[in-house]
């Protein structure tokens, strides 16, 4: 349930962030696709992945930044 809330806060904050990072922008590009409830959920999800990676190999979690990327 906490996941699910957290997924649902970043995806409202990438709809006013002037840059988001590359995590939510691949939410708010299946929010469009799929609607809000299907994109929080699938977020919720990458969140809990991603979360367990971190813990499993006890490295600290590097943020990208999507401009970067494109």
């Amino acid at each position: 349930m906490l996941l699910i809330h957290g997924a649902r806060s970043a995806l409202r904050a990438g709809h006013v962030t002037k840059a988001p990072d590359d995590l939510r922008t691949w939410a708010l590009a299946l929010e469009r696709r799929k609607g809000h409830n299907v994109a929080a959920v699938a977020l919720a999800n990458k969140l809990a992945r991603v979360g367990w990676r971190v813990w499993r190999d006890q490295r600290p979690f590097v943020r990208r930044d999507a401009a970067k990327e494109a």
